[in-house]
């Protein structure tokens, strides 16, 4: 083929209909990108599989976290503790990801109210219960940690059903996560010269408090350590929005060589015309952005400042889950659902963020009813799995923002049926010598652990709530 034939053919095919050109492109290297997303999918696909036989081989425990009877320690004593937590963080490798199934281990900080009856929970893997108990004796020397059963077998699996009925929902953030929410620095009052912390948990607490028989509160905060490299570039980025500096365009080879043939024509134009390029015209001055740093009003600065201090701290992958459960017998949740959603506004800032209700189990309009039963399967389902990616996407919070949020009450925090520690008294020496047959822990039934219990009667003891 001469060269004069070859240039009518590149001719002829370039001006057919643009329908007949797509369609050759794709006929001639569709199956390429078919092939790629082919090979994607797999890995994904051998990359669950691989994580769902790893999950198999874990053991989850529960802590149950007795609160200190005088406990004076600030918010600031948790983010010790998350701080400590964060150290078991292992990012995984390609190969551990793929052919071990190896996933970063998350845990689930909780708070439940079983008929009124309000506990702490902790559950990690039982590698990491030593890790978890130096953590809490570290700031809370006089708190007792004791390994309970999970209280969410009680609930059913299915919805609807005939005994039970549940309202759910997740918190997620209103804006980018880069925007903080109110911590509990901005809830200290200083009328007077001491600083005094209104700990937000007491309106939290109150609204646990306020079930009765029949009824179940439950609240889950799942945290995942993650990489600062992850999560730290995006605020960065987000902070030179807000200030108004421009971020360099990523050169982009593709378009340069393209745009190359026109660029030197207009060159070889200019040096005919005698012209001045664009690019040796001397720049205009703008006008300063009134975006800018310098022009940015105190409440843009402060907004700023807020998200700066957010990366100065550890950051966490983070779910937010809450869930009503009762008998339909007593099925009410008004009784404490809004007083819920009102002590988690506490933490919004309405020109920063704000963590909302999403994906709450009352629909209206369309198929109501089963988009309803549909979100409280989907809900109830990852709540008893304690599974982070169901649902809404998670979103970075650090260790001041997870310390706000979830925290032991100090002790003028007056919930009625708040479990609190007893004296502590030291445990005698193992092997001691005892008058008598003396018998091993181990052959105690259930030792070491303790069953939460629904039956309680009108009045809340230790003994009637574990057996």
């Amino acid at each position: 083929m001469s060269f004069s034939d070859l240039l009518e053919w590149v001719v002829g095919y370039l001006t057919q209909p643009m329908l007949e050109t797509t369609l050759d492109i794709f006929t001639i290297f569709g199956w390429i990108f078919l092939g790629w997303l082919l090979l994607v999918a797999g890995f994904k696909l051998l990359a669950t599989y691989k994580v769902i036989r790893y999950d198999r081989k874990l053991n989850y425990i529960l802590l149950a976290v007795d609160v200190p009877p005088l406990n004076e320690q600030t918010p600031k004593a948790m983010e010790q503790l998350y701080t400590q937590i964060y150290n078991v963080m292992k990012p995984a490798s390609i190969g551990m990801t793929y052919w071990h199934g190896f996933r970063q281990f998350d845990f689930s900080f909780e708070i439940i109210s079983i008929e009124g009856y309000i506990q702490f929970i902790i559950r990690t893997l039982d590698k990491y219960k030593d890790v978890v108990e130096a953590a809490v004796y570290a700031q809370y020397p006089d708190a007792e940690i004791t390994e309970v059963e999970d209280y969410v077998n009680v609930a059913p699996k299915r919805y609807p059903n005939e005994t039970h009925n549940i309202w759910s929902c997740e918190f997620i953030l209103q804006e980018d996560q880069a925007y903080p929410i109110r911590t509990y620095e901005e809830f200290e009052h200083s009328i007077t010269k001491d600083a005094v912390l209104k700990d937000p948990m007491s309106a939290f607490l109150e609204s646990f408090s306020r079930i009765g028989p029949g009824e179940q509160v439950w609240f889950q905060m799942m945290i995942e350590p993650v990489r600062e490299s992850e999560w730290k570039e995006g605020v960065i980025k987000k902070i030179k929005e807000e200030i108004g500096e421009k971020t360099p365009a990523k050169p982009n080879f593709f378009l340069d060589f393209l745009n190359e043939p026109s660029s030197t024509m207009g060159e070889v134009k200019n040096q005919l015309l005698g012209q001045v390029s664009a690019e040796a015209a001397p720049a205009k001055k703008d006008n300063p952005d009134k975006n800018s740093l310098l022009y940015m009003t105190p409440g843009a600065k402060k907004i700023v400042e807020s998200m700066e201090n957010k990366i100065r701290k550890t950051g966490f992958r983070t779910k937010i889950r809450f869930v009503y459960l009762a008998e339909k017998a007593h099925y009410n949740p008004s009784r404490c659902i809004n007083s819920v959603v009102g002590a988690m506004n506490q933490f919004s800032i309405p020109t920063s963020n704000s963590l909302k209700c999403k994906l709450p189990t009352s629909a209206e309009y369309f198929m109501s009813k089963q988009r309803e039963n549909r979100r409280r399967n989907i809900l109830m389902g990852a709540y008893k799995s304690r599974d982070m990616y169901a649902g809404k996407d998670p979103y970075i919070l650090n260790i001041e923002e997870l310390a706000t949020v979830w925290h032991f009450p100090m002790s003028y925090v007056t919930a009625p049926l708040l479990q609190k520690a007893v004296n502590k008294s030291a445990e005698p020496p193992p092997g001691l010598p005892v008058e008598g047959v003396s018998i091993r822990d181990d052959e105690l039934p259930n030792a070491g652990k303790k069953e939460f219990s629904t039956d309680a009667g009108p009045e809340y003891s230790k003994d009637q709530q574990f057996g």
